[in-house]
Parts: structure tokens; C-alpha cells; sequence
């Protein structure tokens, strides 16, 4: 399994949409930005038949250090949820399919 970098995707659609490689690092960085600028402003991104983006706080907790047995207050996080949509999800389930099923001969 390979790893795609934003170079990758920039070649990918600048190839695709027949333009500029910097046109297309500009319109994929300005999306990528918007993502951010809405996630911090606590918004929910829903990209149909792609997924949902949305913030999660987790409550600050107390923690302990398993090797001074000190006990540690642990502050509490904004983290990113990201939920699959259909599209994604049938598509990438073909990865385990294709690993355990043969298509049939024909």
C-alpha cells in the first residue's frame, strides 16, 4: 500500500482538470484551509457521498504515570472526528473483499 502525499494530489488534478500545477496546489491548499477554518470556528463540514468532518471536546481528566504512580491532570482536547460516507465506505471495503473473495471466472 502506497503513500499519496498533497504533491501526488496536486499532480493528479492539475493532469485531470488539464491545468497548471500551481493553480491546482492553490485550489487544493485553499480547500484544505477552509476545512481548517471551519472546523476551528466549530462547524460541521458535510461532503456528501465523501464524509463529515466535525469537532469532539474531551472533558479534561486526571490521568496516572504507570511508572511513578503520580497521578496527572490531563487538560481537556478539541480533537477531529471524520465519519465515512457510502461512497467511501463501499469502496473501501473492496480492499477486504478483494483480499478474501475471487471474483468468479467469466
Amino acid at each position: 500500500m502506497a503513500t499519496v502525499t498533497k504533491k501526488d494530489l496536486v499532480c493528479a488534478l492539475a493532469e485531470k482538470c488539464n491545468c497548471q500545477q500551481n493553480d491546482a496546489q492553490d485550489a487544493v491548499q485553499c480547500f484544505l484551509d477552509q476545512i481548517i477554518d471551519q472546523l476551528s470556528a466549530g462547524n460541521r463540514i458535510e461532503l456528501r457521498e465523501f464524509g463529515v468532518f466535525e469537532t469532539r471536546t474531551r472533558n479534561a481528566h486526571k490521568a496516572r504515570n504507570p511508572r511513578s504512580k503520580e497521578t496527572v491532570d490531563v487538560p481537556a482536547r478539541a480533537r477531529v472526528k471524520f465519519k465515512p460516507g457510502c461512497a467511501m465506505k463501499e469502496k473501501v471495503q473492496v480492499l477486504v473483499q478483494g483480499a478474501s473473495v475471487q471474483p468468479p471466472p467469466g
